[in-house]
């Protein structure tokens, strides 16, 4: 392993959070306002991915359900990734693409948010989970990468797609945690204050 193959891989992550910096902010923004107005009605939030997307989503729900970076009450939060019993229950009995549709099913509401986490954009389950949102009237959240696969294609007018503009899946993947980190502060300086 060569220094400079490292090197570069920094300097591609940067690049690509740069390009973002550009073309998320206005999104991120909006989903914030989206996250903060449901949690502020007495809404919830249902995320779901798989693979380091399912990690992304726990890492979500921790944030909301524990802190971020400053001391608040909890906000309610469920990651859908995280019960081996649920998942296994739903892919032996039923299929693989439901496991998480058949949760929001039983856990959605109107008014909730689901936050769907594909870095293709083209994970069948969560396209699954997102039509099941829609018929719940619940607003989603969709953060997908490589041009945004058949996502872009299903989302709503009132859903917000957030579309790292990078191939690569470990590119895509920084860029989702940073923008959970932006999301995370930004519904705490709506709840606290800016600090």
């Amino acid at each position: 392993m060569s220094v400079e193959r490292i090197q570069q891989q920094f300097r591609d992550s940067a690049a690509v959070t740069l390009e973002a910096l550009e073309a998320l902010a206005v999104p991120i923004t909006a989903a914030v306002d989206a996250l903060f107005g449901a949690l502020a009605n007495g809404s919830k939030i249902l995320a779901c991915g798989n693979g380091g997307s399912a990690a992304d989503a726990q890492h979500f729900a921790a944030d909301l359900i524990g802190r971020f970076e400053r001391e608040r009450p909890g906000l309610p939060a469920i990651a859908l990734t995280t019960d081996s019993s649920i998942l296994t229950a739903i892919g032996n009995d039923y299929a693989f693409e439901q496991i998480f549709s058949k949760q929001v099913r039983a856990l959605g509401q109107a008014g909730d948010v689901l936050l769907a986490i594909s870095t293709s954009g083209n994970s069948v389950n969560v396209l699954a989970a997102i039509q099941e949102a829609h018929e719940r009237e619940m607003i989603v959240i969709a953060l997908s990468g490589k041009g945004g696969g058949v996502i872009a294609e299903v989302l709503a007018e009132t859903d917000i797609h957030i579309c790292v503009p990078a191939e690569r899946t470990a590119r895509v993947q920084e860029v989702h945690l940073l923008t959970l980190h932006c999301l995370c502060d930004g519904i705490d300086a709506m709840l606290l204050g800016e600090d």
